[in-house]
């Protein structure tokens, strides 16, 4: 499975300037607004040591990162719920990512213009939140009216999502965000296939100066999204959209010599696809052979054959047992011989539930 975010931000924040450095895609940046008008979609390797660590170990043919997928999103303005700039089209393409990565600027720079003229990133955000609240409130209220038939009908189903959407409503009526909805699990279950807006997952991305990042201090702009973010319980990444564009036209070994010579221990993009892992629970476990060592990305709570499932159906159909290892036992050990010799390795049912880090041969039969 892989995850999915789509990019938003008001115009000129450094959205797409962020996406062609972590995707190398060449999306238009320009320094007007609406320049990015169709979404640009770019697919990534998910960076992991352990990954590289399994490759070296077993040697395989081939070796398969999981993968991660950015949309990035035309710039949206004020009155974008309601079609300006586009609005209407640019928000339909948020509807199916599982995430959002909300760009912030957090610098100042006079060479690049502001669409309200003025840098203020908490009064960006909650433009942008408006926004997707009022494009989630016009859904809800041309759904109610149907659901409001069916429930005449004695039609349960549609009982409970009338429910969901009554408490939506009111918290869109007052410019609340439909993720702090306190709703059922079985409310949560049944609006799943109306993609709110505001009811997906958020990150905040600080973009900031080459300086600002290299010094390692937040600058006033970062603390108010800072802050801003911690009321809502979301997460903030800071990023220099600048230098992510420089180290993406660098080598692997030349990327790492240019973070060490700045300071910085990790890219903008490994922070961000690790804090959007955990905003959405997710894991990764790995298949490892002579032919191929690959990663797979799974839901935390998922068990075995449902983790089986993933590479294919039939595994979860036909599911017997899983042979499970710890990525730690198996390098400790060094070797799979030898971490069966030392008793690491573990035949598991049905019931159990995969780790972060597991090498799983998978038995089944169909």
């Amino acid at each position: 499975m892989a995850l999915t975010t789509g990019i938003v931000g008001l115009p000129n924040v450094g959205k797409s300037t962020l996406f062609n450095a972590i995707t190398q895609a060449g999306a238009e940046s320009a320094n007007y607004p609406f320049s990015t008008i169709d979404p640009n979609v770019g697919i990534v390797n998910v960076p992991d040591e352990r990954l590289d660590a399994l490759t070296d170990m077993y040697h395989p043919k081939g070796t398969i990162p999981t993968t991660f997928e950015f949309t990035d999103i035309a710039g949206l303005v004020k009155g974008a719920s309601q079609g300006e700039g586009l609005g209407n089209q640019f928000l339909a393409n948020i509807r199916q990512v599982d995430a959002i990565s909300h760009v912030v600027r957090c610098f100042e720079d006079e060479d690049i213009t502001h669409v309200s003229g003025v840098v203020d990133p908490v009064d960006d955000i909650e433009t942008i939140n408006l926004e997707l609240i009022l494009a989630d409130l016009e859904s809800v209220n041309k759904r109610l009216p149907r659901l409001e038939k069916l429930i005449k009908q004695k039609d349960k189903d549609a009982l409970l999502e009338h429910s969901a959407l009554v408490k939506l409503k009111e918290a869109f009526e007052n410019e609340q965000l439909g993720r702090n909805v306190a709703l059922t699990e079985d409310e949560s279950h049944v609006i799943r296939g109306h993609h709110f807006l505001t009811c997906k997952p958020v990150l905040y991305v600080a973009n900031v100066s080459e300086d600002d990042l290299v010094s390692g201090e937040d600058n006033d702009l970062v603390k108010q999204v800072k802050e801003f973010a911690s009321k809502e319980g979301s997460e903030v990444v800071v990023i220099s959209a600048k230098i992510e564009s420089e180290i993406s036209e660098l080598e692997s070994q030349e990327k790492q010599n240019f973070l060490e010579d700045l300071g910085i221990i990790r890219s903008g993009l490994d922070q961000l696809i690790e804090k959007s892992y955990k905003l959405l629970g997710l894991a990764t476990y790995f298949t490892a052979g002579e032919t191929e060592v690959r990663a797979w990305t799974f839901k935390k709570g998922t068990k075995a054959p449902q983790a089986a499932g993933i590479i294919h159906t039939d595994f979860e159909r036909g599911f017997i047992r899983a042979e499970v290892i710890s990525f730690e036992d198996l390098m400790e050990a060094g070797s799979l011989g030898k971490a069966k010799e030392k008793g690491r390795l573990r035949l598991e049912g049905k019931g159990y539930v995969v780790q972060d880090g597991d090498i799983i041969h998978f038995r089944f039969n169909v």
